[in-house]
């Protein structure tokens, strides 16, 4: 039974991944920050009849997210899922709203994927999977400063894979998402409420195009793969397909409408896996002698 540890599993993607996996065999650390948030976790998996192992990790405290992987043992998949949006063009923001931003999304990441290398290293496999965003390769309106975190996702996980990947037999991969409806992204929302902005005379009336579009985008699409908003079920499912895959992708998109904004940067290599083998040659002299 393969272990896989989850980020963020009080809500939205994380909870409904760390119930899919249980169902799937897997045996399931669901973390999160505040065990005080974990009852619909708790709720979830009792209608679905699994058992998950909710530990606490606060992906910005180094020291909890090394004791949360030291409980857990063996890890084979590592899901890094924690993270939050936030709605400010950059005039708006303050530098503490951008450090919030790159805590979490950036920082957060690089901590949990430090804490379990050494132990897929000894053992000889692993798989780490990182909650990235079409953001990551598409920059638009109003999140500059949260796609320029998930730039560095897409560029964290590509380094990875072109030299521990091979080396080690650790896979690394970036799930892209168009968008998913889920307290995330209601959360998104309440934050640029609560700023006061909707009123604002330089920036108002783009900002009432973008949301006008946004509407526009959440009504079209009523399959899986073409809506730009998916449910947190259906990129749980996306997830859980490239868990099992025994090449898995550098980076992956979840839907038609993620696969065409993306487009123009993915058409010539979908998967990333062109990319990678590139760079291992160009900055390595290739995989041989040295590349599992």
């Amino acid at each position: 039974m393969k272990t896989v540890l989850i980020t963020g599993c009080s809500s939205g993607l994380g909870l409904s991944l760390a119930v899919k996996a249980a169902q799937a065999g897997y045996r399931v650390v669901a973390t999160m920050r505040d065990l005080g948030k974990r009852g619909a976790l708790d709720d979830a998996a009792t209608r679905a009849g699994v058992e998950l192992e909710v530990l606490p990790l606060d992906v910005s405290d180094r020291q909890s997210v090394e004791a949360a992987v030291a409980e857990a043992g063996r890890i084979d998949v590592l899901v890094n899922n924690a993270g939050f949006g936030s709605v400010r063009t950059t005039e708006w923001a303050s530098d503490e709203d951008a450090r919030r931003i790159f805590e979490t999304n950036v920082m957060g990441v690089i901590r949990c994927t430090r804490a379990v290398l050494s132990g897929m290293r000894e053992q000889g496999r692993g798989h780490i999977v990182n909650i990235g965003s079409v953001g990551g390769l598409v920059g638009q309106p109003f999140n500059e400063i949260y796609c320029a975190a998930k730039f560095a996702i897409e560029g964290y996980t590509e380094a990875l894979a072109s030299y521990v990947g091979p080396a080690f037999n650790i896979a690394f991969t970036v799930v892209e998402p168009g968008g998913i409806i889920s307290d995330f992204a209601k959360s998104v929302i309440a934050d640029f409420e609560a700023s006061g902005r909707m009123d604002d005379p330089t920036y108002g009336p783009l900002l009432q195009r973008y949301l006008g579009s946004a509407r526009q985008r959440a009504a079209s699409g009523d399959t899986e793969r073409e809506g730009v908003y998916q449910t947190a079920d259906q990129v749980a499912d996306a997830v859980l397909r490239c868990m099992a895959m025994d090449d898995p992708p550098v980076r992956m998109r979840t839907s038609d409408w993620g696969d065409g904004l993306c487009r123009f940067k993915t058409a010539a290599d979908p998967d990333g896996k062109a990319q990678r083998e590139d760079v291992i040659g160009r900055f390595l002299g290739g995989r041989e002698g040295w590349a599992r």
